[in-house]
């Protein structure tokens, strides 16, 4: 399977629907920055605002758009990257699992509307899973599979090569797939999940 080719038309719409009968809100757009601007309406001025490490987010401008500070919104991670104390610092980063809106993506989408995350650390995953009542992926619609067997060789066998490159070629010894977060479905009724589908590829 070619797993840089985006869905057609109909496999996106197909999904969508099967994201909602999940309780999954989703939506499409035509550009990354069409997505940027999407998720500028979808979070309120004031609101504690938390991503997780993500290539999409910085492809489509979000992590500067942060960064830059025009945005009206609290930025956790800016907060978390002034202390300076490490043990400080590693508090903030656990308490920043409870911010009202998380951002980031995903590796793969099912067709039958389940989504996976891959990471090494996990440390976006409580976030994705419980702890932020708001939760907003963006993701290039060549990361929906038809099944979710498709979904495990995404990850393993294209997402972790490519990952694993990245981290090396930042100085680090490498990537692992300790951890996978697959997302069937939300019953709580306070918990908002939306996934930003952008017909671009994005991310791995």
């Amino acid at each position: 399977m070619n797993y840089e080719h985006l869905a057609s038309v109909e496999i996106v719409e197909k999904t969508i629907a099967a994201l909602k009968e999940r309780n999954i809100g989703a939506v499409v757009v035509e550009t990354k920055a069409e997505a940027l601007e999407k998720i500028k309406s979808l979070i309120p001025a004031g609101a504690p605002v938390m991503n997780g490490s993500s290539t999409t987010l910085q492809e489509i401008g979000f992590v500067d758009y942060l960064k830059g500070g025009k945005h009206g919104w609290n930025n956790v991670h800016k907060e978390i990257l002034k202390e300076k104390d490490p043990v400080h610092q590693a508090e903030l980063r656990k308490q920043s699992i409870l911010a009202d809106y998380f951002l980031g993506s995903v590796h793969a989408v099912t067709e039958a509307g389940q989504l996976l995350v891959a990471s090494a650390s996990g440390s976006q995953i409580p976030s994705y899973a419980f702890s932020s009542d708001n939760v907003i992926w963006v993701v290039g619609t060549q990361k929906i599979v038809p099944s979710f067997d498709e979904a495990m060789k995404r990850i393993q066998d294209y997402v972790y090569p490519l990952e694993n490159k990245r981290m090396q070629s930042v100085g680090y010894p490498g990537s692992a797939i300790d951890r996978i977060l697959i997302i069937q479905g939300e019953m709580m009724p306070n918990r908002h999940l939306t996934v930003i589908f952008v017909k671009e590829k994005l991310g791995f």
